[in-house]
């Protein structure tokens, strides 16, 4: 990967700076002056949170209903919320803090890809201006994406979902007109799909006064992007290859090499002493300052299809939000089917008069259900290619399938949320 490309810093980092540069400051005051230090209050969730869903959802705290012989929640989750969710029927098997309105990170950017990925063709090419590029957050996560290069809509969205590129959200924001139409676009697809929690100021995700989502709400548009094919493969790809910057040697020979990106998505990737989670497939992880680490996840185990979202654990332990998200996809699947929802994912308002009860979708014909993709490589350039991927962790080769499972057969959704195959 390019030198020139930015991580985004963690709250972590910021907040050691902070306390090196105070502690000269703080060795100079008499001792027998010096106040006691005061730690931080934990932020608490509001009192009343929307109920949205059920009014269960409402109540701060963990709201679980352990019916039937259903195992304990895990005893050491440490984030201000979270939630499960069956992906296909949208119970809420458990819930903590559901509603509570947090700064959500590129976790947004589930968001900014449901709303614009039906824009365009993968193969629509665009060349980047210098004005696309304008008002990136200072120590954005980007791709490298260059101005006066042209890229594919597939390249960028490539960029969006694996490197979470605030570089691609920018160009695709330009694509449609601005941040500020992109915006009013994202707020308002967001009350479409009863993401009554969400306000939208940057379509990045990046930190902004007022930029709030919830777990719950998180979840919904996990969920509602699922519907799409090339969402599902997007955000199951694991690796893929990314237009390089032109360049043009001493005879004269021009040349664009790609690069190879990875996904940041580390239940998806793997890390350090983290390894894949069986079965996962995407979606979205995010950390800025504001908002810590966030992540939303899907996988699938034994036929059935969870969703979690955490938001900001409070143990600083690397890779924590995954490894809370994946003790809490152990949790659901063992627990499905024997504890008692308590609460519901609800449809999108246009969705709100059809039937809700399961139903299995058609097995042939244009509106056929198809299978979310499992993990995938692609290469750069145009939108096929696909294959799937083999992984290494913890040192053995892992098969990403997180294939077969049918968001949508349970959900019928308008057009506006799901785009469908026609004759």
């Amino acid at each position: 990967m390019p030198a020139s490309l930015k991580i985004r810093r963690r709250a972590p980092l910021v907040a050691a700076a902070l306390l090196t540069a105070a502690a000269p400051l703080a060795l100079t005051a008499p001792a027998a002056h010096a106040a006691p230090a005061k730690p931080s209050p934990t932020p608490k969730p509001p009192a009343a949170m929307s109920k949205v869903g059920g009014d269960r959802l409402g109540v701060p705290g963990t709201q679980v209903d352990l019916a039937g012989g259903a195992p304990v929640l895990p005893k050491d989750l440490s984030a201000r919320s979270w939630i499960v969710a069956d992906a296909e029927s949208g119970e809420v098997l458990a819930a903590h803090n559901a509603h509570w309105r947090l700064a959500p990170a590129s976790t947004l950017k589930m968001l900014f890809a449901d709303t614009l990925l039906p824009k365009w063709p993968a193969s629509t090419r665009h060349k980047v201006a210098v004005s696309d590029l304008a008002g990136i957050g200072a120590g954005s996560s980007l791709v490298g994406v260059k101005e006066k290069e042209t890229y594919t809509v597939h390249d960028l969205w490539l960029g969006v979902f694996l490197r979470s590129g605030n570089d691609a959200v920018h160009v695709l924001s330009a694509m449609n007109g601005g941040v500020t139409a992109t915006v009013a676009e994202m707020n308002a697809h967001a009350q479409e799909l009863q993401a009554e929690d969400t306000t939208v100021v940057t379509p990045d995700g990046y930190d902004a006064p007022h930029q709030l989502s919830s777990a719950y709400d998180l979840t919904l548009f996990a969920r509602s992007g699922l519907q799409k094919k090339d969402f599902r493969e997007y955000a199951a790809t694991v690796r893929a290859k990314f237009p390089g910057e032109t360049t043009k040697d001493k005879k004269g020979k021009v040349s664009r090499e790609p690069f190879e990106i990875q996904n940041t998505n580390r239940l998806l990737s793997g890390d350090a002493g983290l390894n894949v989670y069986p079965g996962i497939a995407g979606v979205k992880n995010g950390n800025t300052t504001n908002a810590g680490a966030t992540f939303t996840g899907v996988a699938e185990r034994g036929g059935r299809v969870l969703l979690v979202t955490v938001m900001n654990p409070a143990k600083q332990e690397h890779d924590e939000v995954y490894k809370e998200t994946a003790r809490l996809f152990d949790w659901g699947f063992q627990a499905a089917g024997k504890a008692r929802p308590v609460g519901q994912l609800v449809p999108p308002r246009g969705a709100a008069g059809s039937s809700a009860a399961p139903t299995v979708g058609p097995t042939s014909g244009p509106d056929k259900a198809r299978p979310v993709a499992g993990a995938q490589t692609t290469g750069g350039g145009g939108g096929g290619g696909a294959g799937t991927a083999l992984a290494i962790a913890g040192g053995v080769l892992v098969l990403l399938a997180g294939a077969a499972f049918l968001v949508n057969r349970r959900w019928p959704l308008p057009d506006l949320v799901r785009r469908r195959t026609r004759p």
